[in-house]
């Protein structure tokens, strides 16, 4: 090992000193992130002063800057033993480490929305036949519940009646949302 630190120039002394302390940070985001313990639970750091800002996408975060110097570093010594210039080795560095920045930026945009919200909304069963669970009063007198399937889930709602009095097991239209969870039913 002494050998090959010895062997480095300045420069690549450099890249090597940043390469290996982001490599070990970017492989315990990844290691996080895939299970569950992301930067949503305070372990961030956003450069950008916007606290609370709910967009997940943001330039200037700790995860960008650790991505940055991930593909600088390990773009420069790539190029290093293959350049003689510096300068030019720092710039296609530069542009490594802004490209690895959209690559990761781009496939976690496409991650979350991959994502389901998994929220039914109530006006999706408007028009839809139910089956009454808990009996419902006539006349508006007494809410029941109903069964529904939505969206291939069986949901439960309360619901009200204009009608006659409904039975457990009667088959039931859904009218309308009256607020919220509360729906109107008819007689099927």
């Amino acid at each position: 090992m002494e050998v090959f630190w010895e062997s480095l120039s300045v420069f690549e002394r450099v890249l090597w000193c940043i390469a290996i302390p982001s490599s070990i940070v970017f492989i315990i985001q990844t290691v996080m992130t895939f299970v569950g313990m992301d930067a949503h639970d305070g372990m961030g750091a956003e450069f950008d002063g916007s606290e609370g800002d709910p967009s997940p996408f943001q330039l200037f975060s700790f995860r960008n800057l650790i991505n940055f110097l991930l593909g600088f570093s390990w773009a420069g010594i790539s190029l290093s033993g293959n350049m003689e210039s510096e300068a030019l080795i720092v710039v296609l560095s530069t542009l490594g480490g802004l490209l690895l920045v959209t690559v990761v930026m781009l496939i976690f945009y496409y991650m979350s929305k991959l994502g389901q919200s998994g929220n039914i909304n109530s006006k999706d069963a408007i028009g839809k036949t139910a089956v009454v669970y808990i009996p419902i009063l006539g006349k508006r007198s007494r809410a029941g519940k109903i069964q529904i399937t939505i969206n291939g889930s069986i949901c439960e709602y309360d619901a009200l009646t204009d009608g006659d009095s409904l039975k457990t097991g009667e088959p039931v239209v859904v009218e309308s949302v009256i607020n919220g969870n509360l729906l109107l039913v008819s007689k099927s």
